[in-house]
């Protein structure tokens, strides 16, 4: 995975996350995209529609760079 020095990290905007709040799980590449999907389920504090909204954010970055996502739904992220 490409890694973020926090100088870049502090740079990006609060878009560029799955959790813009909290600004977990950056979605610069398709690298981060994976971890994002990966690490979904150990973000805390958030609540489901936060997790909806991040969903969201993951798909269309996920599109956007070509990262295949089974999953129609966070809650599906284990369950294989």
């Amino acid at each position: 995975m490409t890694k973020l020095s926090t100088k870049q990290r502090d740079k990006l905007g609060d878009g560029a996350f799955a959790f813009p709040k909290e600004r977990k799980e950056p979605l610069e590449n398709a690298s981060h995209v994976r971890n994002a999907i990966a690490r979904f389920n150990q973000v805390t504090g958030v609540s489901d529609d936060e997790r909806d909204a991040a969903w969201e954010r993951i798909k269309a970055a996920a599109k956007k760079f070509g990262v295949e996502v089974s999953e129609t739904s966070w809650r599906e992220i284990g369950k294989s």
